[in-house]
């Protein structure tokens, strides 16, 4: 592990200490270096985003070119990463540390395990086999020596499961007693379900969602219910999507170019990647 590698990783678990950040997503190089450049403290990766912009279904994407585009971020920017490594790619508790060694290869600062079975079989992993992938992971982490940042994602909210927000609760306990160092429920809007998953991890912080379903959200009431780090998943690359697909359907339909003067100015972004 190099100087650099060290840094970000010092900056990334204080900035799980106090306070509240968000942790953008960037889906490629630029946006990473974009974000950089509005002052954000941290980056993480959305294997979403990237599969959209690669033409492909969130969760196709194969480990080694997720891997590849997981290095491409960090090596874009000094920023620490947080990388959305899905379920680890893979079953099994033993496989899942093999693959977090190979992530952890890439330079990143955090990364996140879900207990989603997949697209095949959706739905939650039995949460024994959960629990075990997590420590797992952590097991593959400190063998490491590195300190990355382990977040524990359970994704009941996602995948439809009945009382979602109980199946949070106890799933994000058991994942922080595994070792995970951050807690995530994508999905939760309601802030007494947050303030509920803040007190039910702490001391160890929690990470919201915040996307197109509770955008309503802002970094200072959800600072307010003890929310320690805020993401947007998919949010930006969907965002970026909706400009890009209104321009086209309008020169497909209209032969109407109008909604190309709301881009961003060729002068800015060709500056900045000088």
């Amino acid at each position: 592990m190099n100087a650099s590698h060290q840094t970000a990783i010092a900056i990334f678990q204080r900035l799980h200490e106090a306070g509240c950040f968000v942790l953008p997503n960037p889906w490629d190089a630029g946006t990473a270096i974009y974000l950089q450049h509005l002052g954000f403290k941290a980056l993480a990766t959305t294997s979403a985003g990237y599969a959209f912009s690669s033409g492909k279904s969130d969760g196709a994407v194969p480990r080694d070119e997720m891997l590849l585009h997981i290095a491409n971020v960090v090596a874009a920017t000094p920023l620490p990463v947080n990388a959305d490594f899905l379920a680890g790619f893979a079953d099994e508790p033993g496989d899942v540390a093999a693959n977090v060694t190979r992530c952890l290869e890439t330079g990143v600062a955090g990364l996140s395990i879900e207990d989603s079975s997949g697209t095949k079989q959706p739905g939650l992993y039995e949460e024994k086999l959960a629990v075990a992938r997590l420590q797992a992971a952590r097991q593959a982490i400190d063998k490491s020596g590195t300190g990355v940042v382990l977040t524990g994602r359970c994704e009941a909210f996602l995948v439809g499961s009945p009382d979602p927000l109980r199946k949070s609760l106890d799933r994000l306990v058991a994942y922080a007693e595994a070792g995970a160092d951050c807690l995530y429920a994508p999905g939760v809007s309601d802030p007494s379900n947050i303030a509920e998953l803040v007190k039910a991890v702490a001391p160890k912080p929690l990470n919201v969602l915040v996307a197109g379903f509770n955008s309503h959200l802002s970094l200072s009431a959800l600072a307010a219910l003890g929310v320690r780090r805020i993401s947007v998943g998919s949010g930006l690359a969907l965002a970026a999507w909706g400009a890009f697909a209104r321009a086209a359907r309008e020169i497909a339909a209209q032969g109407d170019f109008t909604a190309l003067a709301g881009g961003t100015a060729f002068a800015e972004l060709n500056q900045l990647f000088a």
